[in-house]
Order: structure tokens, then C-alpha cells, then sequence
């Protein structure tokens, strides 16, 4: 049985009484509505970001994140428990520290860890005795263990005694309007049994539930292990996409139909690809990981290579339409991508299959733009430098005449899809809205 330590009791103390000063590194969109609910909870938080433009813009009240409105953020600032900086000297007026940085893959489809590990250095230069490390951003087993511990342990404090470390995977979802950060239960683990207690008490006065569970790694499992079961079954639906297409079979239909099963079939759709943060990169940080254990993941890998395919199923199956419908060569054609983000209703366009999608179409010839109500300008991003400052071209019909084809990437609501019905030679849709808008016509195309 662990003692409490001197150093364990104040945290502790600090974190029941609220008086513990929070500290958010990375404030996107996991780490900015994380800040705000920990301000809201009560407890001082200071939100940190490399990038120099954003604090002024939040400590001014001012949103850019849809999940945290400007009267919420502005009453944060205003009663002075949020503020934002980039200056990272004041880590050390920090009690609990949160790691929300980016997890991307390499070229390579390697786990990229260096905003981690440049995070982890940065604090582990301000570290002082008391403060609970908690990384949050997604990845695999063993790195809060192997990679955030050591680099830390290297100030010379020793983890476990001077100061803790924990993991509590991220489980934000854009656009839910029914579960938000406060009301998502949150797994927490800690680095030994003190820790877990330390992250447990924090994120148990920030959210309504928490899930303890054994240790860091575990906890890491169980985010990958979410995300690659959405990663498969959304690839299996794709597969049968395809396969169901060649029949003539509507897979949309047969989803709708067999999810009236009360029991034994959980519904998952096919579309252009996958989008966002987690489902296209965590399989990958899994598969990567188990080759050090010499075990194969030859499921998740085939579920990978199939819905990294399905922007090429899609542009092909435009260019098919196009010569048979307009006798034109995809080259030639003018193409409009209908949706920019990743999923319905918001502006998260990270990893978005769209841009795969222009890439492919621009590879081939077509001239292509873009529509989403969402969206108006393409801002930079680590990818698909080349579709930086992009605007978002008007939807009217004027607009749309000028298109040989309109591809549905993206099903917003806010779009009127009976006047791009109307107004459109040819509708390639990969989210099957047209049909469940009750629309039908010759010129449609599902992909």
C-alpha cells in the first residue's frame, strides 16, 4: 500500500477544494472545449498554443472552435477563470497539466509522436514538484508509459514522487448536439495508484462520469479499440458497396432494412472515405505498434486499405457516369465537390476524403471547387498545401450550370438539394442524400 506523500495530500487538497490552477496545452478542437469545461467546473485554467494568433483572438471572446460559443468563452474570460497564451513559462503556475496536441501519421503510415514529444520536452523544462501530467490525445499502448514518462523523468523528478502521470483518452464528437465534453464519460488512468486518484479527482469535477481503469496502456487500448471498431465496420459497408453496386442492389436499402433487426445488427454507413482525426489515423498507430510483438492485424489493415480506396471507387465511378451520360472524359469536366468537412453540420475538415478526392480529380484533368456552407475559405494545413486560401464557390443555380457534374461529399443540411438537382447535369452522391431527401432523377448517380 503507497503512503501519501506531503506532495500527494496538497494536490489532492487542491483538486476537491478547486483551487488547483489547470493548464490545456493545445487548444484545437479537443483542447479548447476541455479548457472551458475545466472553467467552468471552477477551477483557474490557463490555455496554451504554439500558434501566437489564437490567445488574443480568445482572450478578445472570440470563438473558432463550434462547440464552445463566444458568450460561453467571453463569460469564462470576463470572470477571469480562462485565459489564453503562448507563453509556456507559465506551465509552472500550473497544478494539472493537459496534453491536446495532434497524433498524425508520417508518409509512411508511422505514428507521428513529435508534437507529443516536443509538448512533453516543453513542459518538462517548466516540471515542478506537485504538478499531474495527463495526456490526452489519442495513440497507441505504452505511450504515456514509454515516451511522456521518461522525457519528463528527465528534469530529474521522479514520477510517482515529485510528480504523477495519467492518460484519459479524448472522445469528442463534432456537431453532437446531445454529448458534449461534460457529458461524455471519461476513462482515466493513472501512472500507479496515486495518480489514478489525482486524474480521477480532476476530470470527476470537469465531467459527469468517469471510467477508472487499470493503467495507462489499458486506457490507450480502449481509445484505439473504439475507433478501429468504427474504422472496420465502416469498411466492411463499404465493401458491400461495392459489391451490392455491381448486382444492382442498393446498399442503402438493404442497411434501412436490415437495422430493423432489434437485436444482433448495429447500422453503419458507406461513403467517400473516412474524415476527422481518429477513424483514418488510429488503426494505424495500433497495427504499428503490434509488429514490435510480432503479431499480424491483417483485418485492420485490409479495413485500412479498403477505405483509403473509396475516393478512387468514387472518382472512377464519376468518370464512368460522365461518358456514358455526357459522352465527356473526366479530364475535360468541371466538377463541383459539395461538402468540405469530414461529416455533416461542421467545419472540421481534417482529414476530410474531399480533399483526396480534388486531389484525384485535379490529377486527372478536371477542374474542380468546392461548396460548403460551413467552410468558406480552405485555411493551411499540414496536407494539401496546394488547396490553401481556396474559397468556397457560390451555390445557386448560375453557379451550378457552370458544372458538368456536383459531387455529394458531404450531406449538410443547410444545402438545397432540390435546386442542385434542378439546376445539375449530373449528381454523383456518396451519402445517399438525395433518396432520403425523397428526390430522384436519371442523373443521379450513387457512389
Amino acid at each position: 500500500m503507497t503512503i501519501p506523500s506531503a506532495v500527494y495530500e496538497k494536490l489532492e487538497r487542491a483538486l476537491a477544494e478547486r483551487s488547483a490552477t489547470a493548464g490545456v496545452v493545445g487548444l484545437g478542437y479537443v483542447g479548447l472545449p476541455l479548457a472551458i469545461a475545466s472553467a467552468r467546473a471552477g477551477f483557474p485554467t490557463i490555455g496554451f498554443d504554439i500558434d501566437p494568433a489564437k490567445p488574443p483572438r480568445l482572450n478578445a471572446g472570440q470563438s473558432y472552435i463550434e462547440a464552445v460559443s463566444d458568450a460561453v468563452l467571453s463569460s469564462m474570460v470576463t470572470s477571469k477563470r480562462f485565459v489564453a497564451t503562448d507563453d509556456f513559462t507559465r506551465l509552472a503556475q500550473c497544478d494539472v497539466i493537459v496534453i491536446c496536441v495532434p497524433t498524425p501519421l508520417t508518409r509512411y503510415r508511422e505514428p507521428d509522436l513529435s508534437y507529443i514529444r516536443d509538448t512533453v520536452r516543453v513542459i518538462a523544462s517548466h516540471l515542478k514538484q506537485g504538478q499531474l501530467v495527463i495526456l490526452e490525445s489519442t495513440t497507441y499502448p505504452g505511450t504515456t508509459r514509454e515516451v511522456v514518462k521518461p522525457i519528463l523523468e528527465s528534469s530529474g523528478l521522479v514520477a510517482g514522487r515529485d510528480f504523477y502521470v495519467g492518460f484519459s483518452p479524448e472522445r469528442e464528437d463534432p456537431g453532437n448536439a446531445e454529448f458534449g465534453t461534460a457529458t461524455i464519460p471519461k476513462i482515466v488512468a493513472g501512472d500507479g495508484a496515486q495518480a489514478l486518484s489525482l486524474v480521477n479527482a480532476f476530470y470527476s469535477a470537469v465531467v459527469k462520469r468517469t471510467v477508472p481503469v487499470s493503467s495507462p496502456d489499458t486506457a490507450e487500448a480502449v481509445k484505439i479499440t473504439e475507433n478501429v471498431f468504427r474504422a472496420v465496420n465502416i469498411a466492411l459497408v463499404n465493401e458491400l458497396k461495392i459489391i451490392f453496386t455491381a448486382m444492382g442492389i442498393d446498399v442503402w436499402e438493404v442497411i434501412d432494412a436490415a437495422k430493423t433487426k432489434p437485436f444482433g445488427f448495429m447500422p453503419f454507413y458507406p461513403g467517400p472515405g473516412l474524415g476527422g482525426h481518429c477513424i483514418p489515423i488510429d488503426p494505424f498507430y495500433l497495427t504499428w505498434k503490434s509488429h514490435e510483438f510480432e503479431v499480424p492485424t491483417r483485418f485492420i489493415e485490409l479495413a485500412g486499405e479498403i477505405n483509403v480506396a473509396m475516393p478512387r471507387y468514387v472518382v472512377d465511378a464519376l468518370g464512368k457516369a460522365l461518358d456514358e451520360r455526357l459522352n465527356m472524359a473526366i479530364g475535360s469536366a468541371r466538377v463541383l465537390i459539395l461538402g468540405l468537412a469530414y461529416k455533416k453540420n461542421i467545419s472540421d475538415i481534417r482529414e476530410s476524403p474531399s480533399f483526396k478526392l480534388m486531389e484525384l480529380l485535379q490529377k486527372r484533368g478536371a477542374k474542380v471547387e468546392y461548396h460548403d456552407p460551413h467552410v468558406d475559405a480552405i485555411p493551411q494545413m499540414r496536407e494539401h498545401a496546394e488547396f490553401c486560401g481556396k474559397r468556397s464557390t457560390p451555390l445557386d443555380e448560375a453557379s451550378l450550370q457552370r458544372f458538368d457534374a456536383v459531387v455529394i461529399s458531404t450531406d449538410h443540411d443547410a444545402v438545397d438539394y432540390e435546386m442542385v438537382l434542378r439546376a445539375s447535369k449530373l449528381v454523383v452522391d456518396t451519402r445517399n442524400v438525395m433518396a432520403r431527401k425523397g428526390l430522384s432523377a436519371d442523373r443521379i448517380v450513387k457512389a
